[in-house]
């Protein structure tokens, strides 16, 4: 005879293994490593620094009223 099985747990377990090799395919098109994040991060704080300190030494001129 053969073995009992529960339909139910085996769809479940199918669309799960589908919705797995859909996920790794989607990490292997989008994803990025850890490093990447890391250096965008950091360019990001530099340059929000940069625009700070640009915006704090900008010297402010009265235009002359005619």
């Amino acid at each position: 005879m053969g073995e009992i099985v529960n339909l139910r747990r085996v769809r479940k377990a199918r669309a799960k293994a589908e919705e797995q090799a859909k996920a790794e395919a989607n990490r292997a098109v989008h994803g990025r490593d850890k490093a990447a994040k890391a250096d965008d991060d950091a360019e990001t704080a530099r340059r929000r620094q940069r625009d700070r300190t640009l915006d704090s030494s900008r010297i402010e001129r009265d235009e002359p009223e005619t």
